[in-house]
């Protein structure tokens, strides 16, 4: 008896083709692009206790954050995958004080640009812990044929047209939304190939995991210390106490809460004035991914797809995952807790 086989990556975006009719397949290479690149981070990942790719480089990155070496590794991988193809005419990433402009002639009629975090919680490479990758792809607003400018990058994460992630854990996943659900795809590292394992991902409205660095609690406004304290009352209608689960790489606590219901936190504190996380290149894309699942994502009182970035590093607070509980936290922030 025949059973059918799970679609693969590249088949499933073409299928999906029809929800752009104005990208003539562009989006489609794009998100290829990505494909590719992740399978070869993937492979030194996999190998990083074999080769000369653990520990750092001796660097700071923009960010003030030693660089590993897988950082640069995978930067320069999905840097090289996207010049590659005609369809990106710029990137900025996490690892780059500046984006990257791409003025050659391939890239003459771009119409994208992709923000991306190459290789989110790389402080624990060393120790064999589940890391990811997060991308962000937004149409240009200037005019197609002329330099890339800021202005491309600075652009609400309403405007996305499409995002996702990679984590690479005891199996590699990506994740991906382009405003029409949210679909995973697992590799096969047998024959090389991403299949469709996770169709139609929807986040519980509500869950009992929550996830904080709660070595921080000294740090955290009063609305989220009193939020803790809720998630570890005792409440049998409720479910309470919560169960705290925290990874420490945002990819891994995310993908988590997505799958099993959840809130993942980080606020802001005297340690992190403006909260720690970047807006461009984690806090966008996943609440892209987030909202598709039916899930909510806040800086704990604004949606944060309706910012308005600054600048290309901006930091905000972030509140994501099941709805009823970031709406939970929000009000503990507004000073209107939960009973």
């Amino acid at each position: 008896m025949q059973t059918s086989r799970p679609l693969t990556l590249g088949e499933f975006l073409v299928a999906k083709q029809s929800d752009f009719p104005f990208a003539t397949g562009e989006l489609s290479a794009l998100l290829s692009s990505i494909r590719l690149a992740a399978k070869v981070v993937n492979r030194e990942i996999n190998k990083a206790g074999l080769a000369d790719v653990l520990g750092d480089v001796g660097n700071d990155n923009v960010q003030g954050e030693r660089q590993m070496k897988l950082d640069v590794y995978a930067n320069d991988t999905f840097a090289r995958a996207l010049r590659s193809r005609g369809e990106v005419c710029g990137m900025a990433s996490e690892e780059e004080e500046d984006f990257i402009a791409y003025n050659d002639p391939i890239h003459a009629n771009a119409k994208y640009v992709v923000l991306i975090d190459p290789l989110d919680g790389s402080s624990n490479i060393d120790v064999n812990v589940s890391i990811g990758t997060i991308f962000s792809i937004y149409r240009r607003v200037t005019p197609v044929g002329t330099p890339v400018q800021l202005e491309d990058f600075l652009q609400p994460g309403n405007q996305q047209v499409a995002a996702g992630y990679i984590t690479y854990g005891s199996s590699t996943m990506l994740v991906y939304t382009t405003g029409h659900g949210v679909n995973g795809f697992t590799l096969d590292p047998s024959i090389g190939v991403f299949s469709l394992s996770h169709p139609s991902m929807q986040c519980p409205e509500t869950g009992i995991i929550y996830s904080i660095n709660e070595g921080n609690y000294v740090h955290f406004p009063e609305g989220v210390k009193q939020y803790i304290k809720y998630c570890q009352a005792i409440d049998v209608a409720t479910n309470r106490p919560y169960t705290s689960r925290y990874i420490g790489s945002l990819v891994s606590d995310f993908h988590r809460n997505l799958i099993k219901g959840g809130i993942y936190i980080y606020p802001t504190g005297t340690k992190s004035p403006q909260g720690k996380l970047r807006l461009l290149y984690e806090c966008n894309p996943l609440a892209f991914i987030i909202e598709q699942a039916g899930g909510k994502a806040t800086d704990g009182y604004r949606r944060i797809l309706d910012l308005t970035p600054s600048a290309l590093h901006q930091r905000v607070p972030f509140f994501i995952g099941s709805t009823k509980m970031v709406e939970d936290a929000e009000g503990f922030l507004a000073g209107t807790p939960a009973p």
